[in-house]
């Protein structure tokens, strides 16, 4: 049976570790958190990070703007954040209402207050190696290989999932750790056949139980970065936990295993702008 690797243990380990370097920092990070419109998971991920905040001694400030904010009142308000000396990291909750253009708001916001590190000028500083922040998600599955002492370097990862916010930087921080890298997707022709071939495998799309035992070598390390409300109404991966666990040799449940790391890396983050504003 793989060895259950516990997110939410090391992400209280980290939150703890965080807490001890904000309470020698004055004046403590500041996290400004923006939400427009009333999507119910968008509001619960915000109160999570609030309630982090809060835990380590972040102070953090929420923006709820409603749905029928206009997209030059949106860029006012980042206007004034980015300006305002007390705010080290912004954060805007996605996905914006469809009349707002995602790419436009996000290119708004200083990139060294981007605690998101979707900014243009941040995903660029992330394929060359030359970051500072990066995505909370991908950074979180690092934070927790790495506690785990699970090598990268030389292994053979398989990601599944090529979006901007997990799969893409997911990837290319694999490489920048010295491993080699196959992304895979939807229209990948015979998928089993490549994850069969990772150390290890990322999942990230998204499609509850994609990946079934019979994609997964014997002993392989299973990072499930994806989550879905199964027919019952449960919380479910995209790994078949049940079937794939017995064959791997680490796997991450859902949840309690990626999840709970994104927000602890975005504290991370918030802390390490805030050190970088005051240099």
């Amino acid at each position: 049976m793989a060895v259950i690797i516990d997110g939410k243990a090391v992400a209280k380990q980290l939150r703890a570790e965080l807490a001890q370097q904000v309470a020698q920092m004055a004046p403590a990070p500041g996290l400004d958190v923006v939400l427009v419109g009333e999507d119910p998971a968008s509001q619960v991920y915000v109160r999570g990070k609030i309630k982090a905040c809060k835990e380590i001694g972040i102070r953090s400030r929420e923006h709820r703007l409603p749905g029928q904010t206009t997209e030059r009142e949106l860029l006012d308000l980042l206007a004034q954040l980015n300006a305002d000396k007390s705010v080290h990291g912004i954060l805007v909750q996605l996905p914006l209402p469809g009349h707002i253009d995602e790419r436009r708001i996000l290119s708004a916001v200083l990139p060294q207050k981007d605690v998101d590190a979707f900014h243009p000028e941040n995903v660029g500083r992330i394929v060359s190696g030359d970051y500072l922040l990066a995505p909370c998600t991908p950074a979180g599955i690092l934070e927790l290989l790495d506690r785990y002492d699970i090598p990268i370097e030389g292994r053979h990862c398989v990601v599944v999932g090529r979006s901007n916010i997990v799969g893409k930087p997911q990837a290319i921080l694999m490489l920048h750790r010295n491993a080699t890298v196959s992304i895979a997707h939807s229209r990948t022709a015979d998928l089993g056949g490549l994850t069969r071939q990772a150390d290890i495998l990322v999942a990230a799309t998204g499609r509850a139980h994609l990946i079934g035992a019979d994609m997964v070598k014997p002993g392989a390390v299973v990072i499930d970065a994806g989550i879905t409300r199964g027919e019952s109404g449960k919380l479910v991966g995209d790994v078949d936990f049940e079937a794939v666990a017995p064959k791997a040799s680490h796997i991450t449940p859902v949840p309690g295993g990626v999840g709970p790391m994104t927000i602890a890396m975005l504290m991370k983050n918030t802390v390490l702008a805030a050190q970088l504003a005051k240099k």
